[in-house]
């Protein structure tokens, strides 16, 4: 099976969860390049939130933008953007990924940010 196939299969498995729960959604991609970060509403038709390591405001002061320290700036931002908007608590959407590396540092700086998961 296709990596991306099963990848897919298992962020729908996810996101039919999140939405029988009703709440906003952030939802990742990572790229071999780029990480991006959207907080959608809790029926998915609007973003409420977003940030990448394509932003200039991201970019600056980091060295690389496809590490874990560059992922973790994207959660504190786009946590911040969110609880302007606000909205406090999400429901974590790591689009099919595994826990670890870049995906687990933007959790856990969004965490620390004051997103509640």
């Amino acid at each position: 099976m296709d990596k991306n196939i099963a990848r897919l299969r298992r962020a729908k498995t996810t996101r039919s969860h999140i939405r029988k729960l009703g709440v906003p959604r952030l939802s990742v991609l990572r790229t071999g390049q780029h990480m991006y970060a959207q907080v959608f509403s809790a029926d998915g038709s609007v973003v409420l939130a977003s940030a990448s390591t394509v932003e200039p405001a991201v970019r600056e002061g980091l060295t690389g933008f496809k590490n874990a320290s560059a992922a973790a700036r994207v959660g504190a931002e786009v946590a911040s953007r969110a609880l302007k908007a606000g909205i406090e608590k999400v429901a974590f959407d790591r689009s099919g990924y595994r826990y670890h590396g870049r995906i687990k540092a933007l959790a856990d700086a969004a965490r620390e940010a004051g997103l509640k998961f």
